[in-house]
């Protein structure tokens, strides 16, 4: 198939046709996460799995999938972004089948390890190839619409999961939720070789193998306990680990600086780590999504364990985010690079107003669930996510050069992995302490319970508004 060398200019039909097939992969990625939550139940029933190895198969995937970002976005960097692109389409499909025949708990958590590595490999170099495809005044409309795939992956997962769950496709039960994956995979790999540009990396670039290393047993030592800890509790061997991880992350930075006074290979590049646009952007976008994925979490558990919705109510409850997000994604093409400092901002005021109307909405309601009670405040907030998203990833992404742009996009990426991990656990935590030992049903625990995990989305959504005022956020010139 014909290949588009890296400095042939596109039409926009091609930009955004290719831009199309990037988001499919990046909507198949983390939808991927959200439907197995669905799935889990009736996976310990068929395998007859202890519940160690049934939590293995979210935590496997999500360990995976964090610890290979970086490395992944720097080996785009190197060896072409649409090669290591469709490499971990091919991957992430093939894994993808064999989760959906899998005979055992097993081979069903191996294969969704090796799934979270083809993850990892093709997720950065989707964020990475936007600068390659757009001018710097429409990159704004693509990380808009990649805003609108995460709202839409966080809302769908329930749905669809609910959806072939209830459909029990030719008695497959919960297999089709894996095997779904094999005609996307195949339509993504396909359209990715037609229409995503080539580009065949920069080799010279080197590849710095104590970096990798470094930062993968610092990234495990921080999300081994916050994975594991809403489960099983926090236990005495998870508090070193966490004492570790900013140990780990500082000998990382220290390495980096050694590699770059010495011109060797960085894996993330000290001018990145010295760019106050790349730290701002990348850590705010991390601090939000330490609130946003663990309100759907806590919210899912409000709804279907307080409530007694199925997963496909629950799902259909809080649509309106991500239709916010739909609309986000046309007026941040409308605003390019233009006001990035009170975008953000104020996304961040409709973020928050979002978080205070589901306060009143649950206080309200009493022992019956009202969608039209809760739909508008799902909507301020999908719409103020859509719109400080967005700018974040053009603040963040602006500050790499055309030799970087896959390594500050794991980076970004990675980070915010992080960040949602400790959103889970600490929300997680925050909604498990208040429940206590209530029943499913007790409505007035539950209802408590959401509301003082609201009051942690409320804290982030106020650093979110603050942030600007104090931090570089702006978008710097872009060196293609």
């Amino acid at each position: 198939m014909a290949e588009t060398d890296q400095k042939t200019p596109l039409s926009p039909a091609r930009r955004w046709a290719a831009a199309a097939v990037l988001l499919l992969a990046n909507f198949m990625n983390l939808i991927d996460i959200t439907i197995v939550n669905v799935a889990l139940p009736s996976m310990k029933n068929e395998l007859a799995a202890p519940p160690n190895l049934i939590e293995w198969i979210v935590a496997g995937y999500t360990f995976s999938f964090a610890i290979l970002l970086l490395p992944a976005g720097r080996m785009g960097d190197l060896l072409g972004r649409r090669k290591l692109f469709v490499s971990g389409i091919a991957l992430f499909t093939a894994a993808s089948l064999v989760c959906g025949i899998a005979p055992g708990i097993g081979t069903l958590v191996s294969a969704r390890i090796v799934q979270g590595v083809g993850a990892a490999i093709m997720t950065p170099q989707t964020l990475a190839l936007v600068p390659r495809l757009f001018p710097p005044e429409q990159r704004g409309a693509a990380f808009g619409l990649f805003a609108l795939t995460a709202g839409l992956a966080s809302v769908a997962g329930p749905i669809v999961g609910g959806v072939l769950l209830t459909a029990d496709i030719y008695g497959l039960g919960w297999r089709p939720i894996f095997l779904v994956n094999i005609p996307l995979g195949i339509a993504a790999f396909i359209a990715a070789l037609m229409l995503v540009p080539k580009g065949e990396g920069n080799r010279k670039l080197g590849i710095d193998k104590v970096g990798i290393a470094i930062a993968a047993v610092a990234t495990l030592a921080l999300l081994f306990p916050l994975v594991e800890a809403p489960s099983i509790g926090w236990q005495v061997w998870m508090y070193p680990m966490v004492i570790a991880a900013p140990i780990l992350g500082w000998v990382f930075i220290r390495w980096q600086r050694h590699q770059e006074e010495r011109n060797a290979p960085q894996l993330l590049p000290m001018r990145l780590l010295r760019s106050g646009s790349f730290l701002s952007g990348s850590l705010l976008n991390a601090a939000l999504f330490t609130a946003v994925p663990s309100y759907f979490f806590t919210m899912a558990l409000y709804l279907q364990a307080g409530y007694g919705l199925t997963p496909l109510q629950s799902g259909l409850t809080t649509t309106p985010f991500p239709l916010g997000v739909l609309l986000a994604s046309a007026t941040t093409g409308w605003f390019g690079s233009r006001w990035v400092r009170w975008r953000v901002m104020g996304g961040g005021i409709l973020i928050a107003t979002g978080f205070a109307g589901q306060l009143w909405a649950i206080w309200t309601m009493g022992d019956t669930i009202s969608w039209w009670r809760m739909a508008p405040w799902f909507f301020f907030g999908g719409f103020g996510l859509g719109n400080t998203v967005s700018p974040l990833f053009q603040v963040s992404l602006s500050a790499a050069d055309s030799n970087d742009s896959g390594s500050a996009s794991g980076a970004v990426q990675a980070i915010r992995q992080v960040g949602i991990s400790f959103g889970i656990a600490i929300m997680g935590g925050i909604f498990f302490g208040m429940l206590g030992g209530a029943e499913p049903g007790d409505h007035e625990a539950y209802r408590g319970a959401m509301m003082s995990a609201i009051g942690y989305a409320m804290v982030i959504a106020s650093v979110v508004i603050l942030t600007p005022w104090f931090t570089p956020m702006k978008i710097e010139r872009a060196k293609d």
